[in-house]
């Protein structure tokens, strides 16, 4: 038998960089798979063909640079106290219609601007 004498080999340390890499992977896969906006949820039921409609027309038209009521162009600072004058409740409905080339975002600040107004039934139709 032979021994051999002398010193032992230093021990490798062990290398941090794959922990590193996958802690880096795992910050970015967490930091894509996540939400940072919050989700609003905005109750716009469509129109059906059976529901009664009465009183005077309330159409808003939602177009890319403007509003119209019942075919007429109105700033959107004017729409509630516009309305107003065509309601006799809260309750009355009133029918949003965004055009081809209105953003969705215009429909939805429309309707978060009638909802802050007090009109709690807006119809959404195509």
């Amino acid at each position: 038998m032979i021994f051999l004498s002398g010193d032992p080999r230093p021990r490798r340390k062990p290398s941090l960089t794959p922990m590193i890499d996958v802690v880096f992977l795992l910050l970015v896969f967490f930091m894509l798979a996540s939400r940072f906006g919050l989700d609003a949820v905005l109750p716009l039921p469509l129109a059906s063909a059976g529901t009664a409609y009465s009183g005077p027309p309330r159409l808003i038209e939602v177009d890319r640079v403007g509003l119209r009521l019942n075919g007429r162009a109105i700033q959107t600072k004017d729409l509630s106290r516009a309305l107003q004058a065509l309601t006799t409740s809260p309750d009355d409905a009133i029918i949003l219609r965004g055009r081809e080339d209105a953003p969705l975002q215009r429909v939805v600040d429309v309707a978060t601007v009638l909802r802050a107004s007090g009109f709690s039934r807006l119809v959404l139709v195509e």
